[in-house]
């Protein structure tokens, strides 16, 4: 397939860009609209991401995680071992976790 647009974004000191409003309209994307990066060994992607849509930096690390695991089948996935599933528990021992809870606030990770 040829080339059906070419565009160039400076990018800032703040590692910030434009998109272009042609490549944004490719896209369908507008204000407030998420974009996303997939990186593989062909180069770089920009699609449009929308509320229900997989995360594609997951897409590409579970892809990473199972060429892994078939690449070294039996030793990719290996049980915890007991002292630190020991360790886990004291640490989370009397904590009520609701798991699809919505975060209030910021979260540094």
């Amino acid at each position: 397939m040829g080339t059906l647009l070419k565009e160039r974004s400076r990018i800032t000191a703040k590692g910030q860009t434009t998109v272009p409003k042609s490549v944004r309209q490719a896209l369908g994307v507008s204000y407030g609209g998420e974009i996303g990066y997939i990186v593989d060994e062909t180069g770089v992607s920009l699609v449009k991401l929308g509320s229900d849509e997989a995360d594609p930096v997951i897409a590409g690390f579970l892809a990473f995680l199972a060429k892994d695991m078939a690449a070294s089948p039996g030793k990719s996935i290996l049980p915890f071992p007991p002292s630190l599933v020991e360790r886990l528990a004291a640490a989370t021992d009397g904590l009520d976790v609701d798991p699809v809870a919505e975060i209030d606030g910021p979260v540094d990770l």
